[in-house]
């Protein structure tokens, strides 16, 4: 199954992952908030309405993490939600240290 591969490696490879669609306004708060703390960090972004195997990623991800919606996030390999759930960890200043930076 090339969706389930895809997410398995990206969540594996990087320790920063954010499965998004382009016109999302909550990914693109979430991605924002990301680049502007974390730039440097090894991440990779997935625009699920851009790749031709996007829904299938999205239907691997709610077997997976029990969420269909996006932004769909995952920090060294924990899924933590979507963009609410990161701007919380960021207002109790908890997101730096599961970053890692």
């Amino acid at each position: 199954m090339a969706a389930k591969d895809l997410v398995e490696s990206a969540v594996a490879q990087n320790k920063i992952v954010v499965f998004s669609k382009s016109y999302c306004p909550y990914c693109k708060r979430a991605k924002a908030l990301l680049s502007s703390k974390f730039s440097g960090v090894p991440s990779a972004v997935f625009e699920l309405d851009e790749i031709e195997e996007g829904g299938d990623v999205q239907s691997y991800l709610l077997e997976k993490t029990g969420q269909r919606t996006v932004p769909n996030i995952f920090i060294n390999q924990q899924h933590i939600g979507g963009s609410d759930d990161l701007a919380a960890l960021d207002a109790q200043g908890k997101l730096a240290s599961l970053v890692g930076a």
